[in-house]
Order: structure tokens, then C-alpha cells, then sequence
């Protein structure tokens, strides 16, 4: 495990001025989409509501939502936002990773919000990551045991973090109140800072509503400021292969002929050939007929689909091969079976490149 994000990615924590936030930590501009709206609360059906019609359409608030007192606010996730395609990529490889992490602890996370906010598994994945066996409660169903738990836990993971330059941009009551931004921003930084084997989808931006009491009214009868702001994550971990793609084509060309040679040597063997890198590796039978002559043994027919024809079949029969470059004691690749499948070149080009370094002398 290593104290720093992975030098492939052109953020640097340790670099970034004291001043600057998280959000800046990933590339992230913090823009107010929106002028302050005002709302008022109606006494008896909206005593604790704001007024659906001056939020933008499909803002779906509950009156627990609004309970503040005088000077407080709640951060609200635009439900627009959770449909976001990047978004909910990116909250897919957050899900996928912490499920790989915590497989031999038996922990299955489906959602972030409902998984995370009482602090036993950010235990358990914080605990993982870094080797070291925090002193809490493994479980507590009351509101102070879980507040508690999670106080121990992000005291560990902020004295870890701000060494190397990152700001805190969460808390014991974020996390706790299912805020989702805080909690994904959590999982981000300890991917980053764990250089974690998956690539976080880039440019993911999210909306979200800052609540205020602005007017608080003995009787009730209160009124909220509604602020809408975008955050946008601009997460990079950029490598050779996105230098190759955007600045030296003629040199990219020169990689792509070298792995062509790479894979038929062995493919030939088979009486296999291969012209297009992005397009024959797609459906993943290759990749595994590939893996299994690099390491001299017969991939069983019935552990892979050899004419997939669905979408998932094909992530099947990649991902399969994933598994089989781990057995071989390859680290697990970054890039996702799905990228490979959609013809997504640089994800291939990184696999098959892999591929080589480990394998380049083997005949």
C-alpha cells in the first residue's frame, strides 16, 4: 500500500495549497448554478416543507429535510443528480471495489448511503486498507454507538489523509445523515490515497441544495434560502496511454504494432490471428485463450462463453480473464470489462500492455 495517489494521476494531494478544498484536491470547481431562492413554509401542510414549486422540477423534499434550527443547513442531493449517467458509474466502482476489498469479511454493499452511514463498513474497509485494527464496538444499533464508531473511524482516516495534503471535507454528521457527496468524497480520497486497482470515471459532475433558515419565526412559520450548486469532479489518473492518444498518434501506432507482434506470437500458436487490437479483444475470448498459452495451461471451455453474443456474456469472458491474470500474479488491471467490451481502446491498450511487460520473454 502506498501513502500517496498513484503517480499516473496528474493530481498530486501532497502538492495543493493549504487553503485549497477537496473538491479543489480533484480538479473540482464549485459553481453556483443558481441565484439564493427564497421559500415560504406553509404553517399547516408545509410547516417544516419548502415550497415544492420554487425548486426545480423532480427536487423532491421531505418535511424531515427541513427541520433546521436558526443558522442551520442540510445538504440535499438534486435527485436529477443520481441519474447521471457518470455519476452512477462512478458510484458503480466505488460499490464494485469496496465489495472486492471487504469479499473475505463476508460484507456486501449495494447502496452508499445505507451501507456507510453507521460506520461499520468504513470500519471494515478502512481497517482493510490500511492494515491496522481500530478499538470499536463491531456492532451498535444505537445513534450515539454509531456516531462514536464513526468518530474513531474518521479520526483515523483524517489523521492519515492530512499529512499528505487533503482536506476534510466530511464529518461524523454528514456521513451519518447519509449525505452522499460527503460519503462518496470519502471513498475518492481513500481510493486515491490506497492507489486502488479501478478507474474512477472522469468529469463527473452532481447538483446539490444547500437549505438555510434564513427568517427563523417563533410560530413556525419560517423561511428557507435555497441555494443550487454543481459540483464538478474532475478526477484524472492519467498515464502513458492518454499522453500516447492525445499528443503522439505516430508513436501510439508504433505501441499498437509492438503488442500486435506481442499477441500473435503466441495466438499463432492456436492459428489465430490478430489486426485490430480494440475490436478482436472485445468479446474477452481472446484475452483467455491468450492468458491460458502465456501460462501454459487449457482454460475448460465450459468457464467461458467462446461465441458470446449478449453484452454480458462478453463482460463474463472478461472479467474471467481479469481473474486469470491475478492468478498468474498480475495485480488486477484498472481498467473495467465493460470499457473493454464498449471497444474502448486506451482500457485495452493498458490490458494488453500489461500483458506484455509481465510476459514479453515468455516463448
Amino acid at each position: 500500500m502506498s501513502g500517496t495517489p498513484a503517480t499516473s494521476a496528474t493530481l498530486q494531494p501532497a502538492k495543493m495549497k493549504k487553503d485549497e478544498s477537496f473538491l479543489g484536491k480533484l480538479g473540482g470547481t464549485l459553481v453556483r448554478k443558481k441565484k439564493s431562492k427564497e421559500v415560504s413554509d406553509l404553517h399547516e401542510e408545509g410547516k417544516n416543507a419548502i415550497n415544492a414549486p420554487m425548486l426545480p422540477s423532480g427536487t423532491d423534499i421531505h418535511p424531515e429535510d427541513t427541520l433546521l434550527e436558526e443558522n442551520a443547513e442540510r445538504l440535499m442531493l438534486d435527485p436529477t443528480s443520481r441519474e447521471n449517467l457518470k455519476f452512477k458509474d462512478l458510484l458503480k466502482v466505488l460499490i464494485d471495489w469496496i465489495n472486492s476489498e471487504l469479499e473475505e469479511e463476508r460484507i456486501i454493499v449495494k447502496d452508499l448511503e445505507e451501507d456507510c452511514y453507521d460506520g461499520q463498513v468504513l470500519q471494515k474497509l478502512f481497517e482493510k486498507l490500511s492494515g491496522r485494527k481500530l478499538n470499536v464496538a463491531e456492532v451498535t444499533q444505537s445513534e450515539i454507538g454509531q456516531k462514536q464508531k464513526l468518530q474513531t473511524v474518521l479520526e483515523a482516516v483524517n489523521d492519515l489523509l492530512r499529512p499528505h495534503g487533503w482536506t476534510i471535507e466530511w464529518s461524523v454528521d454528514s456521513i451519518h445523515s447519509k449525505n452522499l457527496v460527503a460519503i462518496v468524497y470519502l471513498l475518492v480520497a481513500l481510493a486515491m490515497h490506497f492507489q486502488a486497482p479501478i478507474r474512477l470515471p472522469e468529469h463527473v459532475s452532481v447538483q446539490v441544495v444547500v437549505v438555510k433558515v434564513r427568517n427563523p419565526s417563533a410560530v413556525g412559520m419560517h423561511t428557507y434560502m435555497c441555494i443550487f450548486i454543481t459540483f464538478v469532479f474532475f478526477i484524472s489518473e492519467r498515464d502513458a496511454f492518454d499522453t500516447l492518444l492525445d499528443h503522439a498518434p505516430d508513436k501510439l501506432n508504433v505501441v499498437k504494432t509492438s503488442l500486435i507482434t506481442f499477441v500473435n506470437k503466441h495466438l499463432n500458436k492456436l492459428n489465430l490471428e490478430v489486426t485490430e487490437l480494440e475490436s478482436q479483444f472485445a468479446d474477452g475470448v481472446y484475452l483467455i485463450l491468450l492468458m491460458g498459452l502465456l501460462e501454459d495451461y487449457f482454460v475448460p471451455l465450459y468457464n467461458f462463453f467462446l461465441t458470446p453474443e449478449s453484452f454480458e456474456q462478453k463482460v463474463h469472458n472478461v472479467a474471467f480473464a481479469f481473474e486469470l491474470m491475478q492468478d498468474g500474479g498480475l495485480k488486477k488491471p484498472k481498467a473495467r470489462p465493460e470499457d473493454v467490451v464498449n471497444l474502448n481502446l486506451k482500457s485495452t491498450l493498458r490490458v494488453l500492455y500489461n500483458l506484455f511487460t509481465n510476459y514479453k520473454n515468455t516463448e
